[in-house]
């Protein structure tokens, strides 16, 4: 991201407010996401299915999504399963990636909390190599600590 500011925490706060559907807040946020933020081709969540005991494919914006993303596995999967946000540089180069779109290059998966319970991940790709900051992690972190307050329990 551009020089993120609080603002994009500010609109999503904003844009959240008095919504208590989860699904329409997720789908919104996703949106939120792809217009503001510079150089990303998607944007979206994956929900963790305590039944399945798998990340589910959320809402996102963007090209057609792996739907079903085991613990552990790829970037999504070990953001999840660590419970750390994870910055790729270059995702051709992390062990297990999953390439669900070829034109995907850099990533930022970031563990979203609601009411203590992990929820699933907020999943950021970019065509260009090393897109991601250490800035852009704190910026996310915090939109996403935002989001976890406009949604209601995990699955």
């Amino acid at each position: 991201m551009e020089n993120p500011t609080p603002l994009l925490v500010q609109q999503l706060d904003a844009l959240l407010a008095n919504e208590k559907n989860s699904i329409a807040n997720l789908a919104n946020a996703s949106a939120l996401l792809m217009d503001t933020l510079l150089d990303i081709n998607w944007a979206g969540f994956y929900l963790f299915d305590k039944n399945a005991n798998e990340l589910i494919l959320g809402p996102f914006q963007g090209k057609v999504a792996c739907m079903h993303i085991a613990l552990n596995s790829g970037v999504v999967g070990k953001a999840y399963a660590t419970k750390q946000t994870i910055i790729v540089p270059d995702v051709h180069a992390f062990p297990g990636h999953i390439a669900c779109d070829s034109a995907s290059n850099a990533e930022i998966v970031i563990p979203i909390v609601v009411n203590n319970q992990y929820y699933g991940v907020l999943d950021i790709d970019s065509p260009s190599l090393d897109r991601f900051s250490e800035q852009d992690a704190k910026t996310l972190e915090i939109f996403v600590t935002t989001l976890a307050s406009h949604l209601a329990e995990p699955l």
